[in-house]
């Protein structure tokens, strides 16, 4: 009886165990919004118009039930859309499909799922040895109608009119009206909470640490954090006891960078910035793009904990902006391969375009219209891209916090390293396109030595180092190059070693 109930505790604390920052860093995120990745009835053909703003079907029950899709492409975490209740019906924006209209913070989104569903889910998350991040708001609530019409006794757990800032409209060249004025308009206005208030702020840090507790969840996405009071972080960080990821959309990485002081880490949107200047034409910014990764190393804390994005549910999808694959290919090899935890949102590996518009609706599209396509350009580049990140975390002890640096650029080239000497990822990128020409490119400060033999892992040629550690790289259609010492390939999977 003492080793079953031994066992059990044991079983217990590894199942209950918090997955802190250090933690996340060999993470891979998949972004799944909820509604719009796998309904429950497994149908591919079920309608979905994004233009509709409209609950389509999506569910926790669908996302278990296609994780074998998630997993297979080499992701070892799924962020999913807030789980709690939002405001029902429709409005004249839409529904809360999104999940970021949110009234009861204490009562799950049912249009998703139950509880025991979500739990479910997250049981299969992580028999599946994936870790779970939950998006969550500490910013507001959602109402319909104008800032006048607001009861705010429908809130829970904060549900008086003082635990809320007065109404305002946002400057957002203050940062002070950032913090405490309204999201939202007079459609559906976003009462904002007033996490300045001790007892505001110790209400939210209570909420989320039981959330965290109660559904076992490993690290929380947090909505709108250059909106709440920047001084609130670093306690509600610590309360959950999990691994937090700030939204901070903006460009300028002063600005970003800061919140890492009081957050793990934060989504990378200055380097998201430069990606697209660099590849969405053929004369893009890739001196920009260079100039990028080292800004954010001596801006940030640690960029080995930053969120690397290319696309989000806010943001055009890169398809919209330019349809070359080859390109596309550029843009996932960067964001799996440069510093911080790689995030690749759902659609992204089937090329979507956000069809009928740009952004927000449009790039929220139903993946299952994909067929859910495994052999799908994107789909397999970026299943090779994790497989070689996954395999060189696993040699090299320091892979994950050696700071990723550009070791050439051109107009057109943009070469970077990661990883220690002779254990490096060699990643060139290319933004001339599919129509770009064939020739040759040397790449130094490869860490490798002379007469060394690597392997391209995306097509698995292989290159032989010249005498003083430089590969003389061939280059055509502007696809991109990743190169890894074959010697340590063995028993990686990558290219049938």
């Amino acid at each position: 009886m003492l080793l079953i109930l031994l066992s059990l505790l044991a079983f217990w604390a590894l199942n209950t165990q918090a997955a802190d920052a250090a933690d996340w860093r060999s993470r891979s995120i998949y972004q799944v919004l909820t509604d719009r990745f796998a309904r429950a009835d497994g149908s591919t053909t079920a309608t979905c118009n994004t233009g509709d703003r409209a609950y389509c079907g999506g569910s926790w029950n669908g996302i278990a039930n296609q994780l074998s899709y998630i997993k297979n492409m080499g992701f070892t975490a799924i962020w999913i859309s807030p789980i709690t209740l939002n405001l029902q019906g429709s409005t004249g924006d839409g529904t809360s499909y999104h999940g970021y209209w949110q009234q009861n913070m204490n009562a799950v989104n049912t249009p998703f799922g139950s509880s025991n569903d979500l739990k479910s889910l997250i049981s299969a998350v992580h028999a599946q040895d994936m870790y779970i991040m939950v998006d969550v708001v500490v910013n507001h609530c959602g109402w319909i109608g104008d800032d006048s019409s607001v009861d705010f006794s429908k809130f829970a757990p904060l549900n008086k009119e003082s635990d809320y800032h007065p109404y305002c409209s946002t400057d957002y060249s203050n940062q002070t009206s950032v913090e405490q004025c309204w999201e939202g308009d007079e459609t559906v206005t976003l009462p904002d909470f007033k996490t300045e208030d001790s007892s505001v702020a110790s209400t939210l840090y209570s909420w989320a640490a039981n959330l965290v507790s109660e559904y076992n969840i490993d690290g929380l996405r947090l909505d709108s954090a250059a909106h709440v009071d920047a001084a609130f972080w670093p306690e509600f960080n610590a309360a959950v006891g999990v691994y937090c990821l700030g939204e901070v959309f903006d460009d300028r990485s002063g600005y970003v960078c800061n919140y890492q002081n009081g957050l793990d880490g934060v989504l990378n949107y200055p380097s998201y910035y430069n990606i697209t200047d660099a590849f969405e034409s053929t004369s893009g910014d890739m001196a920009g793009l260079a100039r990028n990764i080292n800004t954010m190393k001596s801006t940030c804390k640690d960029t080995t904990l930053l969120g690397s994005f290319s696309e989000n549910h806010d943001v055009p999808r890169f398809a919209q902006k330019n349809p070359d694959m080859n390109a596309a290919m550029n843009v996932l090899a960067y964001t799996i391969l440069a510093d911080g935890i790689p995030i690749v949102y759902q659609g992204q590996e089937q090329h979507y375009n956000s069809e009928g518009g740009s952004s927000d609706p449009y790039n929220r599209e139903a993946l299952w219209l994909s067929g859910f396509n495994t052999e799908a350009t994107l789909y397999t580049t970026t299943a090779k891209l994790n497989q070689i990140r996954n395999h060189a975390l696993s040699v090299d002890g320091s892979y994950l916090t050696y700071q990723n640096w550009p070791i050439y650029q051109d107009t057109t080239t943009v070469a970077m390293r990661k990883g220690s000497d002779g254990k490096a990822v060699i990643t060139v990128l290319s933004n001339k396109g599919s129509n770009g020409a064939s020739y040759t490119q040397n790449i130094p400060n490869t860490g490798l030595d002379g007469g060394a033999a690597v392997t391209e892992i995306l097509s698995c040629d292989t290159l032989t180092a010249g005498s003083d550690g430089s590969l003389t790289v061939p280059m055509a259609n502007g696809l991109p190059r990743v190169y890894y010492l074959t010697s340590l390939l063995s028993s990686s999977g990558v290219c049938g070693n």
